[in-house]
């Protein structure tokens, strides 16, 4: 693992650091971790940070009858677009293109933070990150990561809590 700068500039993609700025959570600058291997999947993650697979939040963007949304998801889960549908009341989910989750959020898939996009966007967060003190999610870049208590996450995106988690039988 490489330390961040100071200033965490180093690390933080500066979309994210300017979010981080303006929600005021500066004291989170200095927590990003930057790894020199990517940190894209929850698996690469969650071994880069030495934590549990279900303790990484996923930032994933849907196209909901062709609206973007964010779902946040624990690492260990898939997300069950079943429910996202009936949760939003719309016709059809599937996964977004990878054009339209940059064009929506402004970073890569793999280094999606779970705020500080560049539009706004529906977030619907699934209860699962609730059950840990602290997660970890990408802060912007596929090299990055930052930790966060799961109910701070959930409120400064601004999401919905609910039950989207694939259940297998």
């Amino acid at each position: 693992m490489t330390s961040t700068d100071a200033d965490g500039s180093e690390a933080a993609h500066p979309r994210f650091a300017e979010a981080l700025r303006e929600l005021g959570l500066d004291e989170l600058t200095a927590r990003i971790r930057r790894f020199p291997d990517a940190t894209r999947t929850a698996a690469e993650a969650a071994a880069a940070v030495g934590c549990e697979l279900s303790q990484i939040c996923k930032s994933l963007i849907f196209a909901a009858d062709g609206v973007p949304v964010l779902v946040l998801m624990d690492g260990a889960s898939r997300v069950d677009v079943e429910l996202v549908r009936r949760e939003l009341g719309v016709e059809k989910v599937t996964r977004a293109k990878a054009e339209v989750v940059r064009e929506t959020t402004g970073y890569a898939i793999g280094g999606v933070p779970p705020f500080g996009h560049r539009t706004r966007t529906r977030v619907l967060a699934d209860r699962s990150l609730l059950g840990h003190d602290l997660v970890w999610a990408a802060a912007g870049t596929p090299h990055t990561v930052f930790p966060i208590p799961p109910k701070d996450l959930v409120a400064h995106a601004g999401a919905t809590l609910v039950d989207v988690r694939e259940h297998t039988s």
